[in-house]
């Protein structure tokens, strides 16, 4: 649904807070504890499209999703405008699309809600950069980016390695500068998992904003929560129950995104009858 990458844990950098309306203190506090992104024109544009399926609407219905926010037609529109011309959407016959390239995040978007896991027999999948020297910025940067979307944590310079339970292909970027290997860690592997992922840090934010899903009311704010709950979802290291801490948040927190996912569909049906 959101158009912002951030770390590897799934907070970015703050822009701001936001706090869902009608709350109590202690609420008010939480979820300035979040610091959720204000979205602006474009990124409401974007996450519109990105938790639509499929990721197609008039114009109509991102102005009235606009106007959720105090936003006005006139700035949507500009910045439907700005958008094709960057080639972030394709417009035909007055409904804007998203172009391959966010097609592509849309995709990883959706494999984070609804992973294809397999059973695990304690394998860990391991590649190692052939080439750790000489290779330039952008092909670095292009495999480190690779490595994050395929869910791999990196345990020293050129070694990434997860438990082998997920199902998904690896492109090119890294089957051609990797070696890829299968094995097993000697000591304990949850104690390995802890090492390579801040598990604690990450379920403390999924339980946070489940239950600043749970309690907002106005369409606006849950609209706000649940952008930071799917950036947050990508960044779930999707590991074996067997090496998670006990009351692991991640399915919980996918449960509360669908059910606005449901209430975002239901509006949008109600905007293209008017």
């Amino acid at each position: 649904m959101n158009d912002d990458d951030t770390g590897p844990h799934g907070t970015g950098t703050p822009h701001g807070t936001g706090t869902p309306h009608g709350t109590g203190t202690s609420d008010a506090t939480e979820a300035a504890a979040l610091a959720l992104r204000p979205l602006t024109a474009r990124s409401i544009v974007l996450s519109t499209l990105l938790g639509h399926h499929p990721p197609r609407l008039p114009a109509r219905a991102l102005v009235r999703v606009g106007e959720l926010f105090g936003i006005a037609e006139g700035t949507v529109r500009v910045a439907l405008s700005r958008m094709v011309a960057a080639d972030d959407l394709r417009q035909d016959d007055g409904s804007y699309a998203l172009t391959t390239r966010l097609l592509a995040r849309q995709a990883r978007q959706d494999e984070s809600r609804t992973p294809r896991t397999r059973p695990w027999n304690g394998d860990w999948e391991i590649g190692v950069v052939a080439t750790a020297e000489g290779r330039p910025p952008a092909e670095r940067t292009a495999l480190r980016q690779a490595m994050a979307a395929l869910r791999l944590a990196e345990l020293r310079e050129g070694s990434w390695l997860r438990p082998a339970n997920l199902d998904r292909p690896r492109p090119a970027v890294v089957t051609e500068q990797c070696t890829w290997l299968t094995g097993a860690p000697d000591g304990d592997p949850a104690t390995l998992a802890a090492r390579l992922w801040d598990l604690t840090g990450w379920a403390h934010r999924a339980r946070a904003l489940a239950r600043a899903l749970d309690r907002a009311d106005a369409p606006a704010d849950r609209f706000t929560i649940a952008a930071a709950a799917l950036r947050h979802l990508l960044s779930d290291p999707l590991l074996p129950a067997e090496l998670l801490p006990e009351d692991w948040p991640g399915d919980r927190l996918r449960r509360r995104y669908a059910a606005f996912e449901t209430d975002l569909r239901e509006l949008l049906r109600q905007y293209l009858a008017g």
